[in-house]
């Protein structure tokens, strides 16, 4: 198969995709052919005029997001093989379990081979978020092969992309409904407690599912101790630390509608539990300046650096965040820290640590070193796909 629509590598940069990276970046570039939008299928040529991929045409510094290698059809089969290899993988690690657990990530991008594609399912309804116009142009074929995989178990499939894709391809894109519509929030299941997904208005798609192992292994840090869970978002960190029998769980977020959701999520698991208090504040501010003698913090930001351009600035913010809690918590403390920041790399984030640990003078262990769950894959030829990075730390 051939399209009319090709990108032309210079000399020497085919190497790249030789090793599987999904990517190629503008620079990479001889010559276009057919003259291919942002969207488009385009066939990926080599200098000696050899095919070497297929894959969505973009504005920017990435030029074409890699579907395949081979020289086969995008077409209603190609994306149901792909989710169906996604569902699968989820499947065989035990994810879907209307007793335990309801909630996780379908679809990751290029670690399911998919770049620019998200899917998250929560009990019955998948939301879809779109991180290229390619894939914005293709969400209903992608509907389309979800109903067809996943069947029955499927309710509704929710499309949120107004905040995920390029500004400037002027698209224009609402989110709404391409199957179902009935509900405009739900209850799902991680390791057994509930969390509400408000996929409607919610930060990402509605919860996030990546730090589902990181929060189990917080719960057997907590008994009998004071938690400060810092960026809390939806609560989930202090769920598990309740959970976990901690004796005090304060949680803190800059946004009023996610302590609201925090209050809520607590309750549907705990009741009116006097352990747990919700503060909208600073996070920094309430570093310096709140009280409490906790002995586990959690810190668990946004992301410092969206772009390469801001890791300067983000691994400064870190190091600051982590120096203010090493000083803040109490002898024998244990800090839960990460980073989902995909420009700061594991050495980098590790860095700032130990600068922030280095001023403040006290000796620190690392217990654990952290990563996404299992269902966010790392695409082996693509590193990148590795942004959740965290530490356990123990402070003597």
């Amino acid at each position: 198969m051939s399209l009319n629509k090709r990108i032309y590598l210079k000399q020497g940069k085919e190497e790249s995709l030789k090793r599987f990276h999904p990517w190629i970046f503008s620079g990479a570039i001889s010559r276009a052919e057919g003259n291919p939008e942002e969207g488009d299928l385009v066939d990926v040529i080599g200098s000696r005029g050899e095919f070497l991929a297929r894959g969505h045409c973009q504005i920017g510094s990435i030029a074409v997001r890699i579907l395949t290698f081979e020289d086969e059809a995008i077409d209603a089969d190609f994306w149901r093989r792909r989710i169906e290899s996604a569902w699968n993988l989820r499947m065989r690690l035990k994810l879907f379990d209307t007793q335990k657990n309801t909630a996780f990530r379908l679809v990751h991008g290029e670690g399911d081979f998919l770049p620019g594609l998200i899917i998250d399912f929560y009990s019955d309804t998948a939301v879809v978020q779109a991180h290229s116009v390619g894939m914005h142009l293709v969400r209903r074929e992608i509907a389309e092969a979800l109903q067809a995989v996943v069947g029955g178990k499927l309710k509704n499939i929710f499309y949120k992309s107004e905040g995920t894709l390029p500004y400037k391809a002027a698209l224009e894109p609402e989110n709404g409904y391409l199957f179902g519509g009935s509900e405009v929030s739900g209850v799902a299941l991680e390791n057994g407690l509930k969390f509400k997904i408000d996929w409607l208005k919610g930060q990402k798609t509605g919860f996030f599912v990546d730090q589902r192992d990181n929060r189990s292994l917080l719960e057997k840090f907590s008994e009998n101790r004071h938690v400060l869970n810092l960026f809390c978002y939806t609560g989930g960190f202090s769920c598990f630390a309740l959970r976990g029998g901690a004796a005090l769980v304060h949680s803190v977020d800059s946004s009023a509608k996610a302590i609201d959701l925090t209050r809520e999520n607590v309750g549907l698991n705990f009741g009116n539990d006097a352990r747990h208090t919700a503060f909208t504040d600073d996070a920094f501010r309430f570093l310096e300046q709140g009280g409490g003698d906790y002995d586990l913090i959690v810190l668990d930001p946004p992301a410092f650096a969206k772009h390469q351009s801001a890791l300067k600035n983000a691994l400064v913010g870190y190091r600051k965040l982590n120096a203010a809690a090493i000083r803040k918590i109490q002898p024998g403390g244990i800090i839960f820290t990460f980073s989902c920041s995909q420009a700061v790399s594991r050495e980098n984030f590790r860095l700032a640590v130990f600068s922030a640990a280095a001023q403040t003078g006290k000796r620190v262990k690392i217990l654990h070193q952290l990563t996404q769950a299992a269902d966010h894959p790392i695409n082996l030829y693509h590193p990148e796909s590795e942004y959740l990075k965290g530490l356990v730390l123990e402070i003597e």
